[in-house]
């Protein structure tokens, strides 16, 4: 006898089906006043991640980025603030970046085009934080998250293939312009296609990639970083609508934030686990970039530790964000 679906595949599945109903209701007016359209399009995105976030993280709309030197980001629909920011700046529409857990860009219909500028702006904000070293973890990945959420797509014809032309345009966006992985979009969901989410191998086991028979030692990996953008779920319908499995693409597409979260904020740990373990992400495929080891640092080349499988949360661990 197979279990019941858990409770809180259930709960956010609900949330997807609020979602396209937001959807049609927005469409209804889009022609007379777009504008209005596109805001009701981000509050719904940010009453999203009200809901399932802590409270602790503020979830704020349509502000700048504000770098340590004073330089200040392109308007960003909705912003994820971190535990702890001050409240007396809330109001403030120049959000410090150091208080920045995450960005997004909101798009009631996605088109390819949103896909090539939202990657530009990603670059950009990466930017206003220093570079980190010390770990792989640190020098793949920034405190900022930076993502791309819409309702839908313009793909609506009966011949298109959304998830196609949607996964297609973001690997070709991400071998155009970014030449770090710290630099990559993080997430980009489509609520009834996909979300796809930036994945970074530090290294790629030798035995794995060559044949070769695993033995204990740093000769077992090979000095190949790797990073993708990973499509959940990964059954996807022709029609592009949503995934019939145990998850949905928001599902996804919060498990994912909040796992990239998890990496910053130690809280947030066991619940990015949970729905691990519950099945909320689902399961991915994607194709991989493979990178030089010259993007790490000095310290970190220099300094190769193994990867302990004992942690789920090792920033020297064959995947790191």
């Amino acid at each position: 006898m197979n279990p019941p679906r858990h409770d809180l595949l259930t709960f956010i599945s609900q949330v997807s089906e609020n979602l396209a109903k937001e959807y049609e209701r927005i469409q209804l007016r889009v022609k007379e006043d777009p504008g209005t359209a596109g805001d009701q399009g981000e509050e719904n995105w940010a009453d999203i991640l009200r809901d399932w976030l802590p409270q602790s993280y503020a979830v704020v709309t349509k502000g700048r980025i504000l770098g340590h030197q004073g330089e200040a980001s392109r308007q960003v629909d909705v912003i994820v603030l971190r535990p702890g920011y001050p409240r007396c700046l809330l109001s403030n529409k120049h959000y410090l970046a150091g208080g920045v857990a995450a960005a997004f860009e909101c798009k009631v219909t996605l088109e390819s085009h949103h896909i090539d500028k939202a990657m530009e702006n990603a670059v950009q904000i990466r930017n206003l934080v220093p570079k980190r070293i010390g770990s792989p973890y640190l020098e793949l990945n920034t405190p900022i998250l930076y993502g791309l959420l819409a309702h839908s797509h313009a793909w609506k014809s009966q011949a298109s293939h959304p998830f196609a032309n949607i996964n297609d345009r973001l690997h070709e966006a991400d071998r155009a312009k970014v030449s770090h992985p710290r630099e990559m979009l993080d997430l980009l969901c489509v609520s009834d296609v996909a979300t796809w989410v930036a994945h970074k191998t530090t290294r790629l086991p030798a035995f794995e990639r060559s044949g070769i028979t695993p033995f204990d030692g740093a000769e077992r990996y090979l000095p190949i970083p790797l990073t993708c953008h990973m499509a959940l779920p990964q059954d996807q319908p022709a029609s592009g609508q949503c995934a019939k499995g145990n998850t949905t693409p928001v599902g996804a597409m919060m498990y994912s934030l909040m796992s990239k979260l998890a990496w910053e904020d130690v809280n947030l740990r066991p619940i990015a686990t949970y729905f691990r373990l519950v099945g909320v992400g689902g399961s991915g495929s994607a194709t991989t970039r493979p990178w030089p080891m010259s993007i790490y640092s000095e310290a970190v080349n220099s300094n190769w530790q193994l990867p302990n499988p004992l942690l789920e949360w090792d920033e020297w661990g064959e995947g790191v964000g």
